[in-house]
């Protein structure tokens, strides 16, 4: 039932992800790629494509990945600037919450937030990414994932 739900959820987030990106979109994805791409020169290879939606306050948003044991991965966000801050979070299938390697940095004149959480799974299978803009208003997200 659980992962039915949380299926659920990102297939709404995917909804999100229409062609024709507006410019917060294209904001809130430039700031994505300047993080993403810094991972790329440690060997990390950025996943085809990226889910970009809106995002509000407090809110959470989660994204279903299958992951493989014995790779790292890096999940990276970006923000438009009317976000101030942004936190992600990895849970395994059954909701516990999986220990990862967190960097933040928020909102700074037109750049917004940024978000990554470095992980390297024991065991294979699906894990969710939590996505949540802990401070600032509504906005336009962009997440990503990198993996070696």
């Amino acid at each position: 039932m659980r992962t039915a739900i949380l299926s659920l959820l990102f297939g709404a987030l995917l909804a999100g992800a229409a062609p024709g990106a507006t410019d917060d979109e294209a904001a809130a994805r430039k700031t994505l790629m300047a993080l993403a791409g810094a991972f790329s020169n440690d060997g990390f290879k950025l996943r085809d494509g990226n889910w970009t939606g809106a995002i509000q306050p407090k809110a959470s948003l989660l994204v279903q990945v299958h992951l493989y044991a014995g790779n790292q991965y890096w999940f990276s966000a970006g923000a438009s600037r009317q976000a101030k801050k942004l936190s992600l979070s990895v849970f395994d299938e059954t909701g516990a919450l999986m220990k990862s390697e967190p960097y933040q940095e928020e909102a700074k004149g037109d750049d917004g937030p940024k978000a990554a959480a470095g992980f390297a799974p024991a065991v294979s299978g699906a894990y969710f990414v939590r996505i949540q803009e802990t401070k600032g208003d509504a906005a336009s997200f962009s997440f990503s994932y990198s993996y070696k």
